[in-house]
């Protein structure tokens, strides 16, 4: 759970389109119980989206988690100051939110998650601080910040078909993303 000192809301941004996928999951899977919620995935989402409780209003069980686990709300092409107000507001009533970012522009505590690949592969332009996730052996992380374990590909398969981890050492080094600062 979420607990004094800790951001009740996260976002998580990646240059990389599977880890812009999975981290948001391994952050959440973290604390056990969250609402995830995607701005990044565009206008396509079928079902209830940010955008409708952005217009309608929340529902009851939108505001509350009801049993542990995690819930997935798809952004629906919300603009940016309609997803700030409505993402305040579910905050307050999840113990933890994670937001999947596009880019990192929301005024939000946004945590980078980037690959460490090896040699000329690896991105340009880093960010001062961030999540570290190792691609191959070797490469030492060029800032602060934790660096996960090995990403199995089991465990990503898993996840992608939307079954959640029940116990992994790299859903376990989330944990301490959360007590980071991030802002």
């Amino acid at each position: 759970m979420v607990g004094k000192g800790r951001h009740p809301i996260l976002g998580v941004w990646s240059p990389d389109p599977v880890l812009s996928v999975v981290a948001p999951i391994g952050l959440a899977a973290a604390v056990g119980t969250a609402l995830v919620v995607d701005l990044a995935s565009g206008t396509r989402e079928q079902g209830r989206t940010l955008a409708a409780v952005a217009e309608d209003g929340p529902t009851l069980s939108e505001l509350s988690p009801g049993r542990p686990g995690i819930a997935f709300l798809p952004g629906g092409g919300i603009g940016r100051e309609a997803a700030t107000e409505i993402l305040g507001r579910l905050a307050g009533h999840w113990p933890a939110l994670v937001v999947r970012v596009a880019d990192m522009e929301l005024p939000l505590s946004t945590v980078p998650v980037i690959p460490l690949f090896p040699g000329r592969f690896s991105p340009v332009s880093l960010p001062a601080r961030g999540v570290w996730q190792p691609v191959a052996a070797g490469r030492e992380p060029p800032g602060p910040g934790p660096v996960l374990p090995r990403l199995r590909p089991g465990l990503v398969r898993r996840m992608l078909a939307g079954q959640l981890p029940r116990r992994s050492r790299w859903v376990g080094a989330w944990a301490r993303v959360w007590e980071m600062p991030w802002a």
